[in-house]
């Protein structure tokens, strides 16, 4: 009888994509070796991640100004259409 095989999540399958060799050492428990240049990289992945954030959320500011600009302008034009 064949025995089941282990569950592949997604992030494995990303990994593999990206780097083969860096999978294979994954699954492998080789100890990591460039410590400093991962610390580097998830530094700046987590500065990115707050400015996407704060874009996001200027990106969300803008579309309310622009609806209240244009509420604004419609309240003016009726005021002046009933003048």
């Amino acid at each position: 009888m064949a025995r089941a095989g282990r569950t592949v999540r997604a992030s494995e399958i990303g990994a593999f994509i990206f780097c083969q060799r860096a999978w294979w050492y994954q699954r492998s428990h080789q100890p990591t070796i460039n410590k400093k240049e991962l610390a580097a990289g998830s530094d700046f992945h987590h500065r990115h991640a707050g400015r996407l954030r704060a874009a996001r959320v200027l990106q969300a500011a803008g579309r309310i100004a622009i609806f209240i600009a244009l509420v604004l302008l419609l309240l003016v034009l009726r005021a002046a259409w009933l003048n």
